[in-house]
């Protein structure tokens, strides 16, 4: 047997068209998996310093009104920052129209919950498909396995005298799609859950900070009514 002819290669290029659809699918699937990772990687990377900054500035001492007005423009702000606005926003527009704190600070608590919602949905985005690629892998990759198997049965079946040669090829390649679903399912692995970690931790930092400013707003609604009497 020709030591060229058991290269992986060649065993791609020569095995059956399931196979080659199998190997093709697994690495469409790595390669798209590792482009989530790295935009994930960095876009979370990015909101956990972009909420670190805000939450100084906003603890800072720094007039509200003025913070509001520095964030910028609805397709640019992120994180708490939209959390803040959010909120801010609903308190100025409900507070001159009634009396009743509880009225304008459950209008300010949905406001808040629905940006905090937005937050988490772009926070979690294509995290999905980092786990359909690690739980669907390691199947894809045993199915052409088990078709390689099937092959090197059949190839025996119609050889005169079984030999290694006869059916060395489909075993090769059959364990090709095991290492390739094992080669792309792993990272997924592993991925999926440092940046779902990553991801719920910043979520509970701003559900942390929208409890404070709510608590910051309750106050300022006490002391107006307190003046009011």
């Amino acid at each position: 047997m020709n030591d060229n002819s058991m290269s992986i290669p060649h065993l791609i290029a020569n095995a059956s068209l399931v196979v080659q659809l199998v190997l093709l699918l697994l690495v469409a699937a790595s390669l798209l998996s590792w482009v989530v990772i790295f935009q994930r990687s960095f876009a979370l990377s990015r909101a956990q310093k972009s909420h670190e900054q805000f939450e100084n500035t906003f603890w800072s001492g720094v007039d509200l009104n003025d913070l509001y007005r520095d964030i910028p423009a609805d397709d640019a702000r992120r994180g708490a920052e939209n959390i803040f606005q959010s909120g801010f926003r609903e308190f100025h527009r409900l507070a001159p129209k009634t009396q009743r704190a509880d009225t304008v600070l459950e209008g300010v608590q949905r406001s808040m919950r629905v940006a905090w919602s937005r937050e988490e949905n772009r926070l979690t985005q294509h995290l999905v498909f980092l786990a359909t690629v690690a739980s669907a892998s390691p199947y894809i990759g045993l199915f052409g396995t088990v078709w390689g198997i099937m092959g090197s049965f059949q190839s025996l079946s119609m050889a005169q005298q079984a030999t290694l040669a006869t059916v060395a090829p489909w075993i090769a390649e059959a364990l090709i799609a095991t290492a390739m679903g094992l080669l792309a399912a792993i990272p997924a692995v592993i991925f999926y859950n440092r940046l779902s970690s990553q991801a719920t931790r910043l979520l509970g930092q701003y559900e942390d900070f929208a409890e404070e400013f709510y608590a910051i707003l309750h106050r300022n609604l006490q002391g107006r009514d307190a003046t009011t009497r």
